[in-house]
């Protein structure tokens, strides 16, 4: 591939590293086939219904759909489900995840932003992974009260292609176990009722795995500056020292790690992989 020196760099740095830790934005699931959400068309791309009410990523992405109109938000959610469900992890997982169980001994972490699950179906242990704004294969009660459970007993819903609407009649919206409306547990935007209790287990189990210290490589793929909560976490491991190195693969932000590689995450994985 191109930029030979920069793999180099970045498998000099996996090499040097006594633990590793992944994260990784939208683009990681983007080089396993899912949808890109990034601007309007990308959304409307992937489901025209919501061009015909001129609704965006952003809009969908509101709790307010699941009190106002639920028959859409799980419209919207319900079909993510199912594609999640059934789309298979991209190489770079395998790469990662063997680089984590062999090179690093199992110190290893992925703190990632994508609600896909697609760490946990690649593979990576459960309490290996920090998902930042939750899970979709996780649900939680509309109101935010009660607990996180599974979404394994949701089925496929039917859904209108042209209005996005689940038929009712044909699947009932999904419910919590005491028969309340139910939601994915995901951090949606101006989210008030998000019940974040998962999610705090994950994060003390990741508080316990930095405490052990020790120079760490860390692994940015696909995390954009649109919602920046993942570079915001990998700038912030690269600034606690102690032989802490980045390197950020983007395709088109590759720029402020110390190494940086404009390329797809399985290109560039597979690429350091060979120089190990």
């Amino acid at each position: 591939m191109q930029h030979r020196a920069l793999v180099e760099q970045a498998a000099a740095a996996v090499r040097r590293c006594r633990r590793l830790v992944v994260t990784s934005g939208a683009g990681m699931g983007v080089d396993s086939g899912l949808p890109d959400f990034r601007g309007p068309e990308g959304l409307w791309k992937a489901y025209p219904a919501l061009r015909e009410v001129n609704l965006d990523f952003y809009e969908m992405a509101d709790p307010r759909w699941f009190r106002s109109n639920p028959r859409l938000a799980w419209g919207f959610y319900g079909h993510r489900l199912h594609l999640y469900r059934n789309t298979v992890p991209n190489d770079g997982f395998a790469v990662l995840k063997r680089w984590g169980e062999g090179r690093f001994g199992g110190e290893y972490f992925a703190w990632t932003s994508n609600v896909d699950g697609q760490f946990q179906a690649a593979g990576f242990p459960e309490d290996r992974v920090l998902e930042c704004h939750g899970s979709i294969h996780h649900m939680q009660g509309v109101d935010g009260a009660g607990p996180v459970v599974s979404a394994d007993g949701v089925g496929r819903l039917e859904i209108d292609p042209k209005t996005l609407l689940v038929d009712v009649d044909a699947t009932p919206l999904p419910t919590m176990p005491d028969g309340s409306p139910a939601r994915p547990n995901i951090l949606l935007f101006s989210d008030a009722s998000w019940c974040d209790s998962r999610h705090e287990g994950q994060a003390r189990r990741y508080d316990a795995f930095l405490q052990s210290g020790g120079p760490t490589v860390v692994v940015e793929v696909g995390a954009g500056t649109a919602v920046p909560s993942v570079r915001r976490q990998s700038q912030w491991l690269r600034s606690l020292g102690g032989g802490n190195v980045l390197v950020r693969i983007n395709l088109r932000e590759a720029y402020d790690g110390d190494v940086n590689l404009a390329c797809t995450g399985v290109e560039a994985l597979k690429a350091i992989d060979e120089l190990l």
